[in-house]
């Protein structure tokens, strides 16, 4: 049977304090049902503010093809491992771990349930909840700084421990980040965002040595915020700091280069992952909306049941259908 890992009593408990540390407590504002942004998914030859929406370049929402092929070739070389990184076909492993804050860790928890009852997951497949409550990307892209980086990563350490895999067993990653209280104005604030999921890849790369594919999310909607913690424009604006550093591996970033027919490689190969962000309840072109009950009524920014069920359905959509997830997450 395959194996993965839940938040235990106590990492919850940890989650929670750290919530209360970096949030203030107020109701969910349910007015917030539309800021007026358009999805990057819909905005064709749009801009925002003077930049181009779209997944990837030049509006598009399906990867450039030489970045496709490449993926697809680095899933083909997902296989199963033992716990020092050798090909173990019997009894080896291929690890996915979530890396990220609050909402990555009860999203991926959701997530988790529905692919343990899913039908056709690989059973050699080890799902493993990386993220933390209260570790933002300023925070956990500084593993050596001996305060929250440090046991941010340590954490993440423990849990895989906990799972009965390794470090080396990790291939593949979702990340979902933002910062807290940001104040900054765009593109000031994204970019900022960028550099450090730009330093969060390297990371990864350097902490797992076998990891080759990383999918990342921007947040969901955030006007039904009442806290400073990350509220609209906040929430849509991530979505160009995942854009961004991705468009920049496909430039050839050596920050990022994944391929090492190219020099020293610094970064698994990056694509999005889910899309998560719509804009209230006005539908998105695949007939997405957020709801105010989607979110906890105490700060209208952590999502409900609900809303953590509603990403786990799009993630788990997401890499049961994806050209470069589909040879790995599905079973043989």
């Amino acid at each position: 049977m395959r194996k993965s890992l839940r938040i235990s009593v106590a990492s919850v408990s940890v989650m929670l304090l750290a919530l209360a540390m970096i949030s203030v407590v107020g109701g969910a504002d349910c007015k917030g049902t539309s800021v007026g942004l358009v999805p990057l998914t819909d905005m064709g030859a749009d801009v925002y503010k003077g930049f181009p929406g779209g997944l990837y370049a030049d509006g598009r929402n399906v990867r450039p093809a030489t970045h496709e092929r490449a993926g697809r070739r680095l899933a083909e070389q997902v296989i199963p491992i033992d716990a020092d990184g050798n090909p173990d076909p019997q009894n080896g492993k291929i690890v996915l771990l979530s890396i990220g804050m609050s909402n990555t860790t009860q999203e991926y928890s959701a997530f988790i349930q529905l692919a343990d009852r899913s039908p056709g997951v690989n059973p050699q497949l080890v799902i493993v909840d990386g993220a933390q409550g209260g570790m933002t990307a300023s925070i956990i892209m500084n593993p050596e700084d001996g305060g929250p980086g440090t046991r941010y990563w340590t954490v993440v350490d423990e849990r895989l421990s906990q799972a009965g895999v390794s470090p080396q067993q990790v291939q593949a990653t979702w990340i979902k980040e933002a910062d807290a209280q940001p104040r900054e104005g765009f593109p000031e604030h994204a970019s900022t965002l960028q550099r450090e999921l730009t330093v969060i890849s390297q990371v990864l790369k350097n902490r797992f040595p076998n990891i080759k594919l990383a999918y990342l999310s921007s947040r969901t909607y955030g006007g039904y915020a009442s806290t400073p913690l990350n509220p609209e424009p906040y929430a849509y604006q991530s979505g160009f700091s995942v854009k961004w550093m991705i468009e920049d591996q496909i430039n050839g970033n050596p920050e990022l280069n994944y391929d090492p027919n190219r020099g020293p490689v610094r970064s698994p190969w990056l694509s999005w992952g889910a899309y998560l962000w719509a804009d209230g309840l006005n539908p998105r072109s695949d007939g997405l909306v957020w709801e105010c009950e989607d979110f906890i009524d105490t700060d209208g920014t952590h999502p409900s049941l609900q809303g953590r069920r509603k990403v786990a359905e799009m993630l788990l959509d997401f890499f049961k259908n994806d050209s470069t997830t589909v040879p790995w997450f599905l079973g043989p």
